[in-house]
């Protein structure tokens, strides 16, 4: 049985594991794969998040560096604890930021941008399974901040890891993921939706 809880140790502690060096490769793999199955055209707006260092998490950065070099608006956000909900901002070349809590990279006085203007969302994740459901760190930002978005906003993760096969405790408010992007493969589900604006694959 595979629970979130149990793969979010799990998970965790095989990302401790990974050298920097690893890390930046996968890094740049996952960007060129997600580059060559998602075709993204100038004035649309992917929102995407930015790595906290201390978690050893995927870097985005090259992604985000190219979407600015394809004139693509790029939208990151910042968390809110009191009540588990973000706000999301677009940033630019010249954005500068600080660090929030939890070590998340914010913009300073960036342009603030609603959810229905998001065409693709890249999402974190610890773990996820063959029916597109992710383990995520569980706080419930992410689960959120899904939920808000129009159903035409396709929404993609991005793993180090294959997935499991099935998650066992997903809850009837959990949205599955549209694809996930791996430094090996990009994994689409059932669930994806058949819009074709920022899909090169549908």
């Amino acid at each position: 049985m595979a629970l979130k809880a149990d793969l979010r140790r799990e998970y965790l502690r095989r990302r401790r594991e990974i050298a920097p060096e690893e890390m930046e490769a996968c890094s740049y793999k996952i960007a060129d794969l997600f580059f060559s199955q998602f075709d993204l055209r100038p004035g649309q707006t992917v929102h995407t998040f930015l790595p906290i260092k201390q978690q050893q998490e995927i870097n985005t950065w090259p992604i985000v560096q190219h979407l600015w070099q394809l004139q693509v608006q790029v939208a990151v956000p910042i968390s809110h604890a009191e009540d588990i909900s973000m706000s999301h901002f677009l940033i630019f070349p010249e954005t500068r930021f600080m660090e929030g809590r939890w070590g998340i990279p914010e913009p300073i006085n960036a342009l603030p941008i609603p959810e229905a203007e998001i065409d693709l969302a890249l999402v974190p994740l610890l773990a996820f399974d063959l029916k597109g459901h992710r383990a995520g760190y569980g706080k419930g930002f992410y689960d959120r901040f899904l939920s808000l978005l129009p159903k035409t906003t396709i929404k993609v993760g991005l793993s180090l890891e294959p997935p499991v096969e099935i998650i066992d405790d997903v809850h009837p408010h959990d949205l599955p993921l549209d694809a996930v992007v791996t430094p090996t493969k990009v994994y689409r589900f059932p669930v994806a939706k058949p819009h074709t604006d920022a899909s090169g694959n549908q």
